[in-house]
């Protein structure tokens, strides 16, 4: 595809703006992009390393960056600093989760929802672990139950949770 503004060199830059529900899409070259100035500013620059370094310095409870930590956590297998980790997005080291895992949390929760797996269980291999899965959901459901005053429900559940445990603690 050819640049929409010369005509000449192929298209690099293709931007998608919607506005009021309204799509507008645009593909030029990087020179025309440049020549345009602000409306394409930044976007022949744009990096995956860029986007998760900002992820890694927001706080979604005040929507201000925070600002950076006075001491440095550093994996102490390979040295990698937080910060390090915050610019290039990965690890050096299979110890570096365990050294910055404090930090990860809060951004594994933004980006995925949640800290924990929720996906397939192996059937040859997951007995155990989906018994724990349901005593996890199990006591979620209780929690909500609980929270509407739907205690006739929340004793049927609490009954099950007990069994659970108890069949979980002979296995």
């Amino acid at each position: 595809m050819n640049c929409e503004e010369c005509g000449k060199r192929p298209a690099t830059l293709h931007l998608t703006k919607i506005v009021n529900g309204k799509k507008t899409e645009y593909h030029i070259c990087e020179h025309c992009a440049q020549e345009k100035g602000d409306v394409f500013a930044g976007f022949h620059n744009f990096s995956i390393n860029n986007l998760l370094s900002g992820l890694l310095h927001f706080d979604p409870m005040t929507k201000k960056s925070q600002e950076p930590v006075q001491k440095p956590l550093r994996c102490e297998t390979c040295g990698l600093t937080y910060a390090q980790f915050s610019k290039s997005g990965r690890f050096g080291c299979s110890d570096c989760y365990t050294f910055l895992g404090d930090r990860l949390d809060p951004l594994f929760r933004r980006i995925h929802g949640n800290t924990q797996h929720i996906g397939k269980v192996p059937e040859r291999t997951g007995g155990q672990l989906k018994l724990r899965k349901e005593l996890e959901q199990l006591k979620s459901t209780l929690q909500h139950y609980i929270a509407s005053e739907e205690f006739e429900k929340a004793a049927e559940i609490r009954d099950r949770i007990r069994a659970l445990e108890q069949k979980i603690a002979q296995s």
